[in-house]
C-alpha cells in the first residue's frame, strides 16, 4: 500500500518497517511491563536519522519533510506506540518549536543534539486546569532584571524526565494586553533550581513513554531563554499543535494497521469448530472493516501532510486526519482484541497493548471534541 510514495519515501518506509520488526518489536512487551523507555532503541532511532527527518541539513537534519516524519512514526507505531510517541513528541513538541521560533543562537545550541536523538525535550503546555482551553494557563513568568522567574505547574508532559532530556519549553503568562493574558514560551533546562520533574505517572497505556508532572517554584532562567517574541506563545503553540496532529494521525494509522495485521494472522491460524477463524463470515466482515479504517486513516494523514509540505492551509485537514485515525486506532484495537478472544486480554500480545494505548489518541494533542470544533469552524459555523 504505497499510494503515491516516491522511491525515496518507499525506501524510508521499508527501512523503518524492518527496524521496527527487528529492533523495536522484540523489546516492546518487556518495556511496557516494566514501564521503561529503552534509550538504546531511542539512540538507534537517532542514528537512523529519524529525529532529524523534517529539519534542514544545516542544523543536523535530514532535509526531509513532515510527510517523511509521518512515514517513520507510522512504521514504529505498528509495533510499539510508546516509542512512536517518543519520536513524535521529540520532533513535534521538542525540536520543532526551537526550529520554528528560536533565534539562530538557540538553534545552534539545542538542535544538533535533538535532531541526532542523543537528547530529548518536552513541551510544557497542559496544566491541571488548562488542557484544551490552553488560554486558561496559570503558570507565570516575570522578569527580574535579566532573568525570568517562573512559578506554576504542568502535567502530562512527554519526554520531560529521561536521562537524556535537556530542557522543557514552557508556556507561561508574562503579562496582560487589553485585559487578555499575554502568553510566552520559555526554555527551561532540566536541572534548573526551582524546576522539579515529579515522579512519573502510572498510566493506562504508553507505559514505556516518559511522562511527568512538572513544578516550578521560583525557577530562574536568563532572559535569552525566551523562545520567539514575547506574547507570541499562544499563537505559536497553536501552530505547533496543528502540525503535531498530522504526526499523531500517522501514529494512530500505524496502530490501526498493527491491529489489523495481527488480527488477520491470528484469524488464519486459529481453528474454531474444525476450521480457521478466518473462514467465518463474521470474522471476515470484522477484518474487512478494520482494513477500510486503515485505508481511510492513511489517506487522511497523507493528504494533510502533503498540504502542509506544499505550504498550503492544512489545519482542517489535520483535524480530520486526527479525528479519523484516532477513532480507527481505537476501533481496530477493540475489534482485534475480540478476534483474539481471551488471548487479546493478555499483555504479552500486541493487540492488548494497542487496546490500552489507543485511547489516548482520542485525547492527546487535541481531543476528538476539539477536532470537531476545528472542522465546524472551517464550515463557517460560529459559536
Amino acid at each position: 500500500m504505497t499510494y503515491d510514495l516516491n522511491d525515496e519515501e518507499r525506501e524510508l518506509a521499508s527501512m523503518v518497517r524492518d527496524f521496527a520488526e527487528q529492533v523495536v518489536a522484540p523489546q516492546a512487551y518487556e518495556a511496557d511491563r516494566t514501564h521503561t523507555l529503552n534509550l538504546d532503541v531511542v539512540r538507534q532511532m537517532g542514528e537512523l536519522g529519524l529525529f532529524g527527518l523534517p529539519f534542514p541539513e544545516g542544523h543536523g537534519g535530514q532535509g526531509g519533510d513532515y510527510f517523511a516524519l509521518g512515514l517513520a512514526i507510522e512504521g514504529i507505531a505498528r509495533v510499539d506506540q510508546s516509542l512512536a510517541i517518543t519520536l513524535e513528541a521529540g520532533v513535534s513538541l521538542g525540536a520543532m518549536p526551537v526550529h520554528r521560533f528560536g533565534s539562530e543562537e538557540q538553534k545552534a545550541e539545542y538542535l544538533p543534539g535533538l535532531l541526532a536523538g542523543s537528547q530529548l525535550a518536552g513541551f510544557g503546555l497542559t496544566e491541571p486546569e488548562a488542557g484544551s482551553d490552553a488560554g486558561a494557563t496559570r503558570t507565570t513568568a516575570r522578569l527580574d532584571g535579566d532573568e525570568w522567574v517562573i512559578d506554576g505547574s504542568k502535567q502530562f508532559i512527554t519526554n520531560s524526565g529521561t536521562a537524556i532530556t535537556r530542557f522543557v519549553t514552557v508556556t507561561a503568562v508574562t503579562g496582560e494586553n487589553d485585559g487578555r493574558k499575554e502568553i510566552s514560551t520559555i526554555i527551561v533546562p532540566n536541572g534548573t533550581p526551582g524546576f522539579t520533574v515529579e515522579p512519573a505517572y502510572d498510566k493506562v497505556g504508553w507505559n514505556a513513554s516518559d511522562t511527568h508532572p512538572l513544578t516550578f517554584q521560583g525557577a530562574r532562567v536568563p532572559d535569552s531563554h525566551l523562545l520567539g517574541e514575547r506574547g507570541s506563545g499562544f499563537k505559536n503553540f497553536l501552530s505547533i499543535l496543528d502540525e503535531g496532529r498530522i504526526a499523531i494521525a500517522a501514529l494512530a494509522t500505524g496502530a490501526a494497521e498493527g491491529c489489523l495485521e495481527a488480527a488477520v494472522d491470528y484469524a488464519q491460524k486459529r481453528t474454531v469448530f474444525g476450521s480457521a477463524l478466518s473462514t467465518r463470515q463474521n470474522a471476515q466482515f470484522t477484518l474487512a472493516r478494520m482494513r477500510a479504517r486503515v485505508h481511510t486513516a492513511r489517506l487522511a494523514w497523507h493528504h494533510a501532510a502533503r498540504l502542509h509540505d506544499a505550504g498550503r492551509p492544512f489545519a482542517e485537514a489535520a483535524a480530520i486526519a486526527k479525528l479519523v485515525s484516532g477513532e480507527a486506532a481505537m476501533d481496530n484495537a477493540r475489534d482485534a482484541t475480540q478476534i483474539f478472544g481471551g488471548n487479546g486480554f493478555m499483555n504479552e500480545y500486541p493487540v492488548a497493548r494497542h487496546y490500552r494505548d489507543s485511547k489516548i489518541l482520542e485525547i492527546g494533542e487535541g481531543t476528538t471534541e476539539v477536532q470537531l470544533l476545528v472542522i465546524a469552524r472551517a464550515l463557517g459555523l460560529a459559536g
